[in-house]
């Protein structure tokens, strides 16, 4: 007997950070995810040493797919200069990092 679990209210989501686009950018990009379900979803941006450059989302979000706006700015909406960032998600205990090159 082979026993098989089905999940019926199972979502069409799963966790996914997607590259952003465009990618160089100049003046603004788009970030994509999605989460399976309810959790504190963070979305932040670093440095290429590391340094939190700007946090875009801190909230609870419901199962779905999400996209961000990053207009290249730091948390007091001052541009930051070219270079390489990093962008952060995290949501419960699943994390990924994705990496973007800003031109000016």
């Amino acid at each position: 007997n082979r026993n098989t679990m089905v999940e019926s209210n199972r979502s069409a989501y799963t966790f996914e950070l997607c590259q952003n686009w465009p990618s160089p950018f100049l003046t603004s990009t788009r970030i994509s995810y999605q989460i399976p379900e309810q959790l504190l979803v963070r979305l932040t941006i670093y440095d290429i040493r590391g340094r939190l450059v700007k946090t875009l989302v801190t909230e609870t979000q419901s199962p779905s797919s999400y996209m961000v706006e990053w207009r290249g700015d730091d948390g007091f909406g001052r541009p930051v200069p070219a270079g390489v960032y990093l962008y952060r998600l995290d949501a419960g205990r699943w994390s990924a990092t994705k990496k973007t090159v800003l031109l000016r």
